[in-house]
Order: structure tokens, then sequence, then C-alpha cells
């Protein structure tokens, strides 16, 4: 290489001894030693090898020979291990070292080992929080472009891979793969503060976003806010009013796939999940979570027009109804109208005439669990209710109204026989004892 007459050689000193530097002095054109070409090309970065179909450029035609198959859609080299087909043998000696379980290059930022170190080198731009590569769609940013490359495929709405256990599409192999852990009932990620187990890591991260109290995700609706964003895009379903998921055994509508799952188990009559505090059993995990703040006696929502507090925000929406005076739930049977549709439910089992919650000192029967609870306080003798008027004292708050009736002179309630009126209707019952010889009927 001496005789090169468009190569200035000098030397200069490093760890591993002298050093040849060789320094361009004109184009490779005007010289004739085309066999040290490839050496001085590589030396300086020079590319003249270019790719007619992408136009990438390369400094050795062997290069441009191997990229060309890319084009070619040929791909003869496989691996054994997983099917994966492959351009060119040097590839899937590459990609083989994934199997082997070698993974000899460590991440010094996170820890994370890699059995490349091309694949670290790339892992390294997530750490340097360099995003060059923008997507023209969205605006997202991200560090490479193959990441770029992948997150396209969800904007041009081609879904190739399908999950064979639900039929769910995904536009990148990766996604499909990611949601088979959730079929394999394989969950190795735990959060550390509820014990909840994830098939996914990313998973276990949205999750513990939940822990941190952070909610950067605002509703411009409601005001609701979150602390994922995926949670808000649910959300806002709600509002759109669009319920595009029926129930096939009510009819009843969802705008969430997976509300009309959690309500299918209602129809299933399968409830698996118990609290250990009162035995009431529920269809879902999250049911028995929320009920459990009734048991906690936490109670941070509180009625800005009475005072009473409530363990969950949603007992605190329902409790406001009574307030607004609508009552939009009417029982066909006896004509009386509910704020709510659950009160509607509960006082349709007085019309149905079933009892089945039985009061073990006295043996009275009751239509309802609750009516059965507030009987029991009367055995208790406790009555924490007292009356302002006379001092009169009541085990129930529903007894402590009904006698203030009789202070309030109000007496809606007239025997038909004499003319009589009463407060209450039960006094006018008793009255009626008297007409009929002190016979009950």
């Amino acid at each position: 290489m001496a005789d090169l007459c468009w190569v200035k050689k000098s030397f200069h000193s490093s760890a591993r001894g002298p050093q040849l530097k060789l320094t361009l002095q004109s184009t490779p054109k005007h010289c004739g030693h085309q066999g040290a070409t490839k050496v001085i090309y590589s030396l300086h970065g020079l590319k003249t090898f270019k790719c007619d179909e992408c136009g990438k450029q390369f400094a050795k035609k062997g290069g441009l020979t191997r990229h060309l198959l890319i084009h070619s859609g040929v791909k003869n080299f496989k691996c054994d291990e997983c099917g994966k087909l492959f351009v060119c043998k040097s590839n899937l000696t590459r990609h083989l070292l994934i199997h082997s379980g070698v993974r000899n290059f460590r991440c010094d930022e996170c820890g994370k080992l890699f059995a490349r170190k091309s694949n670290l080198s790339q892992h390294l731009l997530i750490h340097s929080g360099v995003k060059n590569f923008r997507c023209d769609e969205c605006g997202k940013l991200f560090p490479q472009k193959s990441d770029l490359t992948r997150h396209l495929l969800i904007h041009s709405g081609v879904k190739n891979f399908k999950c064979d256990k639900c039929g769910k599409l995904f536009a990148q192999k990766y996604g499909l793969t990611q949601h088979l852990l959730i079929h394999s009932e394989v969950k190795n990620f735990k959060c550390d503060e509820c014990g909840k187990l994830f098939a996914q890591k990313h998973g276990l991260t949205q999750h513990l976003l939940i822990h941190s109290e952070v909610k950067n995700f605002k509703c411009d609706e409601c005001g609701k806010r979150f602390a994922q964003k995926h949670g808000l895009t649910q959300h806002l379903l709600i509002h759109s009013e669009v319920k595009n998921f029926k129930c096939d055994e009510c009819g009843k509508q969802f705008a969430h796939k997976s509300i009309l799952f959690q309500h299918l188990l209602t129809h299933s009559g399968v409830k698996n999940f118990k609290c250990d505090e009162c035995g009431k059993l529920f269809v879902c995990k999250s049911n028995l979570t929320r009920h459990l703040l009734i048991h906690s006696g936490l109670k941070k929502f509180r009625c800005d027009e009475c005072g009473k507090l409530f363990a969950r925000k949603s007992n605190l929406s329902q409790h406001l109804l009574i307030h607004s005076g609508v009552k939009n739930f009417r029982c066909d049977e006896c004509g009386k109208l509910f704020p709510q549709k659950s009160d509607l439910t509960r006082h349709l089992l007085i019309h149905s005439g079933v009892k089945n919650f039985k009061c073990d000192e006295c043996g009275k029967l009751f239509a309802q669990k609750s009516d059965l609870t507030k009987h029991l306080l009367i055995h208790s003798g406790v009555k924490n209710f007292k009356c302002d008027k006379c001092g009169k004292l009541f085990a129930q708050k529903y007894g402590l109204t009904q006698h203030l009736l009789i202070h309030s002179e109000v007496k809606n309630f007239k025997c038909d026989e004499c003319g009589k009126q009463f407060g209450k209707r039960s006094s006018l019952t008793r009255h009626l004892l008297n007409h009929c010889g002190g016979k009950s009927f």
C-alpha cells in the first residue's frame, strides 16, 4: 500500500501499539489500485454500493448482495427451535443465540441481559431518552426506527395475527405473543402492594399506577380522573351512549365488552368469591373488593345534603338521587315510586310473598335481609334514636320517623267505620280490631 498515490499514511500510538492511519487524498477513481479499494472505503465509511429498491447504501458489494435477499422475499434458513425463517445464514446464527440462553451483554443502567451486543446497543437508546423517529400519523416518538416501523402497523389497520383461543386480532406478532400469556394462566408478575398477579410485566406496570394515587387522565365530561389512559378511554364510552355489547339473556346493553362479560356471570348463578366477614357471595373479585370497603369502616364520601357518609363513591351517587326527588322506577303492583332500580327490586320481594330471612329470636320472617338486620336491633335492647318531643327511645330510625307523625298532628289514615283519623297506618290497623270485637283479620 506504500505506492498508493491517493493515500497518505502516518502512524500514531495507542494502547494496542503503533496504528496505521490512512487519509484519503483524492477519490478512488483517480487510482488504479483496486485491491485496496475495499479497505479504504471501510476505513473511511464511504458507501458506493446502492440498493435500487430502497436506496440504502453499502461500503462493500457483499453487503449489498446480502441485503438484496431481503427484497427477494426468499428465506431459506429456518430455525429448528421456533420455525422462524431468515434470508441468510448469518442472521440465523445470530438468532440462535436467543435460544441458547446465553446472555453476556448487560445493561449498566437497569441490569437487563442480552444475547447480542446489537440488542444491547438498541436497548441503550431507551435510557438515553433520545427519540428521533416520529410517527406522522399521531406524533408519537420512538428511540429506534424498528419501533416506529412496528408502530405504523397499528395505523395501517391490518391485523394478520389471530389468537386461536379467543379470535382477537393483532397488528404485530409481539402483541399476539404477549396476549397469549393471558390464556396460559401463568402469572409471574406480582404486585407488592395488594398481591395481585399479572401475566405481563406491562400489566403490572399499569396496575402500579393505581397504588401511586397519581391520576393524570381527566374526563372532560364529568371530571373523573384515571391513573391510566386506557381507563379514561374505556370510561369515555359511557358518555358516548354507544352500547354495542348486548346480553342475549336479558337484552341489556353495555358500552364495554368487559362489563358484558362480568354481567353474564350474573346469569350463570355462579358466585365463587366469598366475603370472610359476612359470608356474602359475589360473581367477580372486583365486586368483592368493593364490598370489603363496607367492612373496613372507612367512609370517605360525604353527602353535602344530609352529612351521611359512604364507603364508596357509587353509593353516594345513588344516595343523592333521594335528595333530587326524582323517582323514575315504578312498581307495577302498587304504583309506588323509587329513585333507584335497586330499591324497586328489593320492594318487589314484598309482593312476591317470599320471606326467606327468619329471626332466630322470635321467628318472624322477612323478605329482605336488610329488614331482618333492622329488626334484630329490637332484640338487642339498644335504642339510639330519641324523640325530641317526648323523649321516647327507638331501636330503629324508621320507628322514630313513624312516631314523629303522632306529634305532627298530620293524620292521613281514616277509619271508615267511625271516621276517627290516625297518623300511622299501624295505629289504624289496631283500632280496626275494636270494630271487629278484638279479632284480628
